[in-house]
């Protein structure tokens, strides 16, 4: 028996958001404010004590529930959690069959739903009592006295349509909590390391907190120490008899009351918490718990909690145990994320209708679960703006979208679980191809934002009313990635993600060349009157080249010239920057000409921009050969053999020139391709 799908509507950010839970365990991830809280709340309230106010319902509801009048259908705007439950033939039906409202043999589900509304008529006389309080007001501020949850059991969503909301059967709690136990453990957790011996003892509270359960719940893996405690009681009353014999005489003798005694009642509960300590360390270098750093602190409070937890499920016996943790990284270095994340599953394994939800920032937890239990929160709006949190199976909807692309999904998977999960909570990202430019780019970046900066500053100087809107790419959320000629796999990912991102990339000019074993094609300058296309998989799959069939091409001399035709205008619209590229959030930039030249690399383009400073420098300059030639080159037509001739190590000749920015402040000029797509990235 488990949860299939959560449904919300009218809470907060979640409008109106669905998500299935096919799995035992569902990690629940997004960018900051997509709701992942809020869907943990949300069970909370319902499942709780914890009530509801005007702030809870969504934007949307908040604007009609201020214009609420007699004329207002209540029921519209309630905030709903609805739960779709389904069971097998060989559960234990005792405690969902108080559910079950269809009775075919085939249908092995149920629906739930968890509702807070609005009295209607009690709120509208209040607003009418409310005096001289205005509406808006007194409804923002009083509008929780008005509140009240409802539970109810149904057959199909339509029932929930105000006309069909007779067929709604209602239910308890105290019902509903023996089919679904729900637990928590929050991400402000109370957690803290102290130089003060006063510090908080939270793991010591917590030890003390799981004793007093399981000695509630199993006494009899106490029983030795209980004994002992019992012992230690008829000891002390004999010592207690002797140490008090001197105040009891007297109390005797004043009061009359000749069967006054002090009696040892020791408790465990009580020695636990009082006079026991969670410690760590060897005998001779024992520290007390808040000397601790705060990662273990987080990962011992998270792991003894999680016990507390299963022994609470243990306990109850309810079919399904519903448990969240939210943002279990807090405090926590990469490698203790990494074997928490591990470790988790195991921990809450076995366990019989047990579903885990955890929220998460952290890539390296994500890249430690499967992708199939990834749900990715992500925020849309609609045609009036109101925004909404959409749901996304991750592994489904991406399956489908590389279905005909399968070895490109295959090595997502593999880079994403190994190198890039940081992508999942990115806002913009770039994709490098090249190692120069991977060595480079922040540098590019951040002398870019300088320069925008200043005319920024140099613009409000002449006109004080204008606002500062520059926002500097580095200070944005921006992930780099270094993808090698593999940019093309992540296509239907980023547009999944609906990330904005740059891919900066080579035109990577060929021409043919005949040898023994037929035409082979070569490298060579763009301005060439051989060249005839581009080598780049990026520059190809990204501008929608001409689809090929080579077997037509043998059969049909037609289609053949016409494919020729069509590629040649293809390439050409590549070269003068005209093609669009196949998905509209990312840009895909690369050499273009400047200075009379037309570049085929980064290095080739980086050269023709700072020839001179090059030249001025090379006794500090790594990764060149060939030095001499830059005595003799002065053709910019000889630029690319040129290049060829002298970058002997990439890497090298690109770690130099950071070096000699960063000592010498020599200013280098990124090549405009580079800077053009710095530009779009930093505007979306």
């Amino acid at each position: 028996m488990r949860i299939k799908e959560i449904a919300v509507r009218n809470f907060r950010i979640l409008s109106n958001s669905k998500m299935d839970f096919d799995n035992e365990m569902c990690l629940l991830i997004g960018r900051n404010n997509t709701g992942k809280t809020s869907l943990m709340v949300l069970f909370e309230k319902f499942f709780g004590q914890l009530g509801f106010d005007f702030n809870d319902f969504s934007i949307t509801q908040r604007r009609k529930i201020l214009k609420f009048n007699e004329k207002t259908e209540e029921t519209e705007m309630a905030i709903q959690l609805i739960l779709n439950i389904e069971y097998e033939e060989d559960d234990d039906l005792c405690n969902v069959s108080e559910f079950i409202v269809d009775l075919e043999p085939d249908r092995k589900d149920v629906n739930l739903l968890f509702e807070c509304a609005i009295k209607k008529e009690e709120l509208l006389e209040g607003i009418q009592n409310a005096g001289k309080i205005a509406k808006e007001k007194y409804i923002k501020k009083y509008l929780h006295e008005y509140l009240e949850k409802r539970l109810y059991t149904f057959d199909s969503l339509d029932d929930l349509k105000t006309e069909n909301r007779y067929r709604l059967i209602k239910k308890n709690l105290k019902d509903v909590k023996k089919l679904i136990d729900f637990e928590i453990i929050h991400a402000k957790r109370s957690v803290s390391s102290s130089e003060e011996k006063g510090g908080m003892k939270v793991l010591s509270k917590l030890t003390t907190n799981y004793f007093n359960n399981l000695n509630i719940s199993a006494p009899d893996k106490f029983e030795g120490i209980n004994k002992l405690i019992e012992d230690m009681d008829d000891s002390l009353n004999v010592k207690y008899d002797a140490f008090f014999e001197s105040f009891l005489n007297t109390a005797k003798e004043f009061l009359g009351m000749g069967e006054l005694k002090v009696k040892s009642n020791l408790k465990a509960s009580e020695i636990f918490s009082d006079a026991s300590e969670v410690v760590y360390g060897d005998d001779e270098k024992q520290l007390p718990e808040y000397l601790n750093g705060l990662g273990h602190m987080n990962i011992l409070y998270l792991l003894l909690n999680i016990e507390i937890k299963k022994n609470n499920f243990m306990c109850n016996k309810s079919d399904i145990k519903l448990l969240c943790i939210e943002e279990p990284e807090a405090h926590t270095h990469p490698q203790l994320q990494y074997i928490f994340s591990r470790k988790v599953s195991e921990v809450v394994c076995g366990i019989p209708g047990m579903q885990t939800i955890i929220t998460t920032h952290s890539p390296h937890i994500v890249a430690s679960h499967p992708f199939e239990n990834i749900r990715y929160m992500s925020c849309v709006k609609d045609d009036n703006g109101f925004s909404n949190i959409v749901i996304k199976n991750f592994y489904q909807e991406l399956s489908k979208k590389y279905a005909n692309e399968m070895e490109e999904f295959q090595f997502l998977k593999q880079y994403l679980s190994i190198e890039s999960s940081e992508l999942f909570f990115a806002d913009k990202a770039i994709f490098i191809e090249g190692i120069s430019e991977g060595i480079l780019l922040q540098h590019f970046i951040s002398n870019m934002d300088k320069v925008e900066l200043k005319k920024e500053e140099e613009t409000i100087k002449i006109n004080p009313k204008i606002k500062p809107s520059y926002i500097p790419l580095t200070a944005q959320n921006v992930t780099i990635i270094q993808s090698g000629a593999n940019s093309k796999a992540f296509c239907h990912f980023l547009d999944f993600l609906e990330i904005p991102t740059l891919i900066i990339t080579d035109i990577d000019t060929i021409k043919p060349e005949t040898t023994d074993k037929g035409i082979r094609y070569i490298s060579c300058p763009v301005k060439c009157n051989e060249t005839s296309g581009t080598s780049n998989a990026s520059i190809k799959y990204f501008f929608d080249i001409p689809k090929y069939d080579e077997d037509k091409a043998k059969k049909d001399v037609e289609y053949k010239k016409q494919y020729e035709a069509g590629y040649k205008t293809w390439f050409e619209e590549v070269l003068l920057h005209k093609k669009e590229c196949v998905s509209p959030i990312i840009y895909v930039t690369y050499q273009m000409e400047e200075n009379g030249y037309y570049a085929r690399s980064f290095e080739d383009a980086f050269i023709n921009m700072n020839f001179e400073n090059l030249k001025n420098n090379l006794e500090s300059i790594r990764g060149l050969k060939n030095i001499k030639e830059f005595e003799d080159e002065d053709s910019d037509n000889n630029r690319y053999n040129f290049t060829q001739s002298v970058i002997e190590k990439k890497s090298d000749f690109a770690s130099s020139i950071l070096f000699l920015a960063y000592t010498k402040e020599i200013n280098w000029s990124a090549p405009s391709y580079i800077q053009e797509g710095i530009k779009w990235l930093q505007k979306q």
